[in-house]
C-alpha cells in the first residue's frame, strides 16, 4: 500500500518531501488541497477532513505510513531519510546534516515572510541583498563538497535544493560568481530518479506558493 502525503496544490513545504519519495522510489499518494479564489481563499477543502485522518497535530504536510501518522516537514524528512540511510553516517556529517535543516528552515521562514507579505516590492532589494548575504554562507558551508553533509547526499540536499531553485526563480542573478551552488543544482538536478520525475507528468514546476503569495502563486 502506498504511503500518502497530504498537502496544498503548490510546492512549499511538501516539494522537498515529494522530490525525496521520488528519489527513494517510495510509492506514495501525492493527496493535494486547494484554496479557494480571492478574497477570502476558502481553506475548507482541508479544513473539513483535517480531523479525519487521527492526527496528533492536524496540519500540512501530513504523512501516513500504515500506523504512522507524522506532521511537520522536517519530521517527515527525517522519517523518510532514517529508512533510507540518508541522516549522515559519520558524526561530522550528522553535525552538518543537523545545522543545515535549522538554517533551511530559517531561509525558507524569511522567504515566506518576503513572498505573502503586500509589500513584496518595496521590501525585495533589501530581502536579495539578505538573501545574497545567506546563499554565500551557504557557499562556504558547502566549500568543494558535492553534497551539504559531504560527498553523500542526505535529506537535507533536498529541501536545500528546493530553497535555491526557487530563489533562482526569483532573481537569476542571485547566485553569480558562486559556481559551487550553480554546480549543486545541477548535481541534484542530474541524479536519475530526480531528472525521470521532473520530466514526468506527476512533477509540479508550479505554483510555488499558495494563490495569496504576490510570487510563486502561478
Amino acid at each position: 500500500m502506498p504511503v500518502q502525503l497530504g498537502y496544498w496544490k503548490i510546492r512549499g513545504l511538501a516539494q522537498p518531501i515529494r522530490l525525496l519519495l521520488e528519489y527513494t522510489g517510495t510509492d506514495y499518494e501525492n493527496k493535494m488541497y486547494e484554496t479557494g479564489p480571492a478574497p477570502d481563499y476558502d481553506r475548507s477543502d482541508w479544513l473539513n477532513v483535517r480531523s479525519s485522518f487521527g492526527l496528533d497535530f492536524p496540519n500540512l504536510p501530513y504523512y501516513i505510513d500504515g500506523d504512522i501518522k507524522i506532521t511537520q516537514s522536517n519530521a517527515i524528512l527525517r522519517y523518510i531519510a532514517r529508512k533510507n540511510n540518508l541522516c549522515g553516517e559519520t558524526e561530522e556529517e550528522q553535525v552538518r546534516v543537523d545545522i543545515m535543516e535549522n538554517q533551511a528552515m530559517d531561509f525558507r521562514n524569511a522567504n515566506v515572510r518576503f513572498v505573502y507579505n503586500p509589500k513584496l516590492k518595496e521590501l525585495k532589494p533589501g530581502y536579495l541583498k539578505e538573501a545574497r548575504d545567506k546563499v554565500e554562507q551557504f557557499s562556504r558551508f558547502l566549500g568543494s563538497k558535492q553534497w551539504f553533509a559531504g560527498d553523500k547526499i542526505t535529506f537535507v540536499d533536498f529541501p536545500m535544493y528546493e530553497l535555491l531553485e526557487q530563489h533562482r526563480v526569483l532573481e537569476p542573478s542571485l547566485f553569480d560568481g558562486l559556481q559551487n551552488i550553480k554546480d549543486f543544482l545541477a548535481r541534484f538536478e542530474a541524479l536519475p530518479k530526480i531528472a525521470e520525475y521532473m520530466k514526468s507528468d506527476r512533477f509540479m514546476s508550479r505554483p510555488i506558493n499558495n494563490k495569496m503569495a504576490l510570487f510563486g502563486a502561478n
